[in-house]
């Protein structure tokens, strides 16, 4: 009997608190009683209300959130979810080299279409070398890796100087060797107020300036003559020699500054700074000078050993070591 009693109580209040007994009993309640409703129970009969009403996705309701604006990608570009770096080549090893190439290449197929010139044709520039490309840098780029890049840089070169655009012009200067040596040629050198022309020379150890100015052909070395200074014949013919083999002896004056070394490296280049100066006076005696051989540098030099230095011997292949 207590059984059956307590499973009648507990069917009771179960049908109580369903939605439809809910349904059935809300509408008894007096206005007087609306205050004692919980919000359990009114938030239960809103959803059970909404389910039996038909609505439309894209129906706003007064009472719902707005949907979200569309999405900005320009400012979600600016600011990321996650850090995204500047350059595309950043995980290569060597991204401003890459970055390089690239930008040679897109100009290069931009520019593919214009008219070329043979490459003897093109303008001469002293490119980077491989050294300098990579101090530049910061990189240490791959020798196989930069010839390629210049080969890119060899056919931009050589499209029409006249139809070339500026931003090939402007990328191609930064691969040009600061100075660029084989660009404008470099003022001729002029005579002095006093019409002097000067002249430098070396040879091994020596160094020698040579100021020449029209005359009855004098020649003072260090303030002295010429036979006191080079007590040797074949020196002092070799000095003067740049006079000697253009016929110019007589029509110039000779004031030399030598110094450093022996006589005989005095005088190999005092013919040199003689030889330049006269080139300054009268530069279409430059092939009687170059096939005398007094305008060619001798590029030998003597070592100054250091004091104190001693030579390591070398030792025998069966020494043990």
């Amino acid at each position: 009997m207590a059984w059956s009693t307590s499973s009648c109580v507990a069917q009771a209040i179960q049908s109580i608190r369903s939605p439809i007994a809910l349904r059935t009993l809300l509408p008894q309640r007096s206005a007087a009683h609306a205050h004692t409703f919980s919000p359990r129970a009114s938030l239960s009969t809103t959803l059970t209300q909404r389910k039996n009403v038909r609505s439309y996705a894209t129906e706003v309701q007064p009472s719902e959130v707005p949907p979200a604006g569309e999405i900005d990608f320009e400012h979600f570009r600016a600011m990321p979810a996650r850090i995204v770096p500047v350059s595309p080549s950043y995980f290569s090893g060597i991204p401003k080299f890459y970055d390089h190439l690239l930008r040679l290449e897109r100009l290069l197929a931009q520019n593919a279409t214009l008219p070329t010139v043979p490459s003897g044709e093109a303008p001469r520039k002293a490119w980077m070398k491989i050294a300098q490309f990579r101090e530049h840098l910061g990189e240490e780029v791959p020798t196989k890796k930069y010839m390629g890049l210049l080969k890119v840089v060899y056919r931009l070169n050589c499209i029409d100087p006249s139809l070339i655009p500026e931003e090939v012009n402007a990328a191609l200067q930064e691969f040009v060797r600061p100075g660029n040596p084989l660009g404008e040629a470099p003022a001729p050198r002029k005579l002095d107020e006093l019409g002097r022309a000067r002249g430098k020379g070396k040879r091994k150890a020596s160094n020698a300036v040579v100021h020449l100015v029209e005359g009855e052909g004098e020649v003072l070395v260090n303030g002295r003559t010429l036979a006191e200074v080079f007590p040797r014949l074949h020196d002092r013919e070799s000095a003067t020699w740049a006079l000697r083999c253009s016929s110019r002896l007589d029509k110039y004056n000779v004031f030399a500054r030598v110094r450093g070394g022996g006589t005989t490296g005095q005088a190999e280049a005092m013919t040199l700074a003689l030889a330049r100066a006269l080139l300054i006076h009268e530069p279409g005696l430059k092939p009687i000078l170059r096939k005398a051989g007094v305008v060619t540098v001798d590029p030998r030099r003597v070592e100054r050993k250091k004091p104190g230095h001693v030579k390591a011997r070398k030792m025998p292949a069966w020494v043990k070591r």
